[in-house]
């Protein structure tokens, strides 16, 4: 009797190879998995066993009746069952894989075909947007925004593809490798070297001086929202909450604020109707380089009620651990009234920000986004198969193409792709 086994596991999106696994029952016993793609065994989920006999009409177990039907078998009697996507265009731009998600959409990685550019595309969906609170509203901003702007450490907006039919909506922008807060959660301390986050500060400073000038106030500036290229050029990006100001105002106030609660000033925690809008940026910019240096917030509280209580109160302790100089800008930036709070101007006149400290800490590497290696570009397979064997147009990319390949060809076609990539 043969018996035949289907494992049914992740997000497709994920998956560097298929899922799936069928083999010839043997008379050696053991557990067959099926390994994900950082090596380690993924757990079983819908499994059912396929018994067929002479002919006979299928019978269908559930997980808990075959736990005991599993039976050890040799490597060499595994067949990897490989799901491929096709390759997939918009407009002149090749799919990769997915680099991150957040509330808005999906984040992926692009080729331009025609300047071989690295590029990142958020894919938006219509109806999506409809069920965030403002979302639509968020995104017109931003992309208005965005097109009005140029500076090397803000984030540039290269194209918008809006397809009606899908109602999907698709922001192309230059690429980065990651952010700061990834390097925050993988890094010791949950912090940066003084020395690396001195460099980053003062281009965070830079492009904020920049959309100032442009009479924009961001609101909503934060490690999470700071973006790095494979260059170590920051991005400042997430225009969604920016506001900008009337050209003709006789000041930056402002009157509404979207951004994240541990990150606001204590003019808006204590629910003042009008404020500052650029010292809003100076004290999120503050927290942040509270959150590098430190690993820490200045403000907590078990809600946000109990957040903003502390912020209102505006009482917080610098570490020991921080520098004179360091701890003197950070009291500068985070001064409870706005009228006492730093400029721009007092941010660059002061000590720790015109002397770089000394680089005795190493430096915290920036991690691989989701589905990349090396920070490797992940559209290269997509272009090989391409050529390679799939002929159908870009709509077929939904539709998966099945090929079978033996334990030694799956690890070896893994070796061919690491040195494709290192010819890059």
């Amino acid at each position: 009797m043969d018996s035949k086994m289907a494992i049914e596991e992740c997000d497709p999106d994920e998956a560097k190879f298929s899922d799936s696994i069928s083999y010839q029952q043997s008379d050696q016993r053991s557990v067959a998995g099926f390994p994900d793609e950082d090596g380690e065994l993924g757990s079983l989920k819908n499994v059912h066993f396929n018994l067929e006999s002479n002919g006979s009409n299928h019978n269908w177990l559930s997980y808990d009746d075959t736990m005991n039907f599993f039976h050890r078998v040799d490597s060499n009697q595994i067949i990897y069952r490989a799901k491929k996507k096709r390759c997939k265009m918009i407009g002149k731009y090749v799919m990769g894989n997915i680099l991150g998600e957040g509330s808005y959409g999906k984040v992926k990685e692009m080729l331009d075909s025609e300047l071989l550019f690295r590029r990142a595309v958020k894919i938006l969906k219509r109806r999506k947007l409809r069920r965030i609170p403002n979302g639509e509203q968020n995104v017109q901003r931003e992309i208005q925004l965005l097109r009005m702007l140029k500076h090397h450490n803000v984030i540039e907006l290269v194209d918008v593809i809006v397809n009606e039919e899908k109602q999907k909506m698709y922001l192309i922008m230059e690429f980065c490798i990651g952010g700061l807060q990834d390097m925050l959660d993988n890094s010791p301390g949950k912090k940066l070297p003084d020395w690396q986050a001195h460099g980053y500060f003062t281009q965070l400073v830079d492009g904020l001086e920049y959309l100032h000038s442009k009479g924009i106030v961001h609101k909503d500036i934060k490690p999470g929202n700071l973006l790095l290229t494979s260059g170590q050029v920051l991005k400042i990006s997430d225009f969604g909450v920016a506001e900008p100001l009337d050209l003709y105002s006789e000041d930056d106030t402002c009157r509404t604020s979207q951004g994240s609660p541990a990150f606001q000033p204590p003019e808006i925690a204590n629910g003042w109707e009008k404020f500052p809008g650029f010292k809003v940026d100076i004290w999120s910019s503050g927290v942040t380089l509270y959150n590098l240096t430190t690993g820490k917030y200045p403000f907590e509280g078990d809600n946000v009620y109990r957040l903003f209580e502390s912020i209102g109160q505006c009482n917080f302790q610098i570490p020991d651990s921080v520098s004179p100089t360091l701890k003197s800008l950070l009291e500068g930036m985070l001064q409870k009234q706005p009228a006492d709070r730093f400029s721009i101007q007092q941010i660059r006149q002061n000590l720790w920000f015109i002397v770089n400290p000394p680089r005795i800490e190493p430096e915290v590497p920036v991690p691989n986004l989701r589905g990349q290696k090396d920070h490797k570009m992940t559209v290269l397979p997509y272009i090989i198969d391409y050529f390679d064997e799939t002929k159908g147009s870009s709509d077929d990319f939904e539709e998966e193409v099945e090929y079978l390949m033996t334990e030694r060809e799956y690890f070896g076609m893994e070796i061919c792709l690491d040195l494709i990539y290192k010819s890059f």
